[in-house]
């Protein structure tokens, strides 16, 4: 399979006064053509400055590059400058961000905004740009398209604008599509929408997704693959089938217990893991997760461990996996969840149709 895109060691670093913050510590994935790629973890794990950082988009200063590889058609996009990377903005890659509202010019009407990007990047006449908005306002599922297309913002509901979102961001039709948490701010029926639309519109484009979310939950029905970001690094990236059915990691047993189970009854007490995540001005030597698990072995607090493999396409950075380590079992709540996804009344279509 075609990979589009492959990230190598890469690092990233912010100044502030109260010194410097590795937000991200040796990040490397790679993702293929008509690929959805999930990356999930609590706030702060740095999903989110990896995604921006793809198409360089972290304000630099306070943030720098400061090692790696980012991979994107045969050619290295941190060794870009700002200009080159004007020319793959909108064009190659694009973003839906979280929030719709903060993003969209209020001052423009909606289907302006889509043309600017016909216009800039594919050279269409004004013309043809109008009817291209209008063609990708249909495409997302928004009504009256005609109508709509001379709107503004204020006047979508908070779906219809993350709608006219995606529109722009496919204006050009690109190859890597980033999503940043593109159904936070809307309520489950919506946020389902949303979801539902975007598989539509890869099964129909063949684009490839990174998605990025703190919500496991979210992405069953979405990814093909699943990393699991924590503290600034990936420590478990496999198959959907694999994050969902094969966890390994002890962070990874975390957000697993912590998602709400149709299971669940008024006496049940959520999960939660304890602690709080550390702090990259000064990251903890060893496996940053061990102050957190209550599995960490001595060598969690001396030794960060490496990235081990458990298949072809499951990798974890636990020391639980090392051939000395003892056999420890997920625990209840992570076994219970398993089992409630394995049941026919909640097991969510892990496989896409034509995949």
């Amino acid at each position: 399979m075609e990979k589009i895109l492959e990230v190598k060691d890469l690092k990233v670093s912010f100044q502030t006064y109260g010194g410097q913050v590795q937000a991200v510590r040796g990040v490397s994935f790679d993702l293929h053509k008509g690929e959805t790629l999930a990356i999930v973890g609590e706030s702060g794990s740095g999903k989110s400055v990896t995604a921006q950082t793809l198409m360089k988009l972290i304000p630099m200063p306070p943030g720098k590059i400061t090692g790696g590889q980012i991979m994107f058609n045969g050619e290295d996009i941190v060794k870009k400058t700002d200009k080159a990377m004007e020319k793959i903005r909108g064009k190659e890659m694009s973003m839906i961000f979280q929030d719709p509202m903060t993003s969209l010019n209020p001052t423009m009407k909606i289907g302006t905004q889509i043309m600017e990007g016909l216009i800039k990047h594919q050279k269409m006449a004004k013309a043809d740009a109008k009817k291209r908005a209008i063609e990708l306002l249909k495409l997302v599922g928004i009504p009256m398209p005609e109508r709509r297309v001379n709107q503004y913002p204020h006047e979508f509901s908070g779906g219809m604008r993350q709608r006219a979102m995606i529109a722009i961001a496919l204006a050009a039709d690109p190859k890597l599509l980033i999503a940043d948490e593109p159904t936070t701010a809307l309520d489950v029926t919506i946020q389902a929408q949303i979801l539902e639309l975007m598989k539509a519109l890869q099964g129909k484009l063949d684009t490839s997704i990174i998605f990025i979310t703190h919500d496991l939950g979210v992405v069953a029905n979405v990814a093909d693959r699943v990393a699991v970001m924590y503290a600034g690094q990936i420590v478990e990236i496999g198959t959907v089938d694999e994050i969902f059915y094969d966890p390994r990691h002890p962070y990874t047993w975390g957000l697993l217990a912590s998602m709400p189970s149709l299971e669940n009854n008024d006496h049940d007490e959520l999960a939660a893991i304890p602690g709080t995540p550390p702090d990259l001005t000064n990251p903890p030597v060893g496996d940053a997760f061990a102050a957190r698990n209550k599995y960490a072995l001595a060598i969690d607090y001396e030794e960060e461990p490496p990235m081990f493999q458990i298949s072809e396409t499951h990798f974890a950075k636990t020391w639980l996996l090392h051939p000395d380590a003892p056999n420890v079992e997920p625990p209840e709540a992570v076994q219970k969840r398993i089992r409630s996804l394995s049941s026919n009344f909640e097991k969510p279509v892990l496989v896409k149709e034509g995949k």
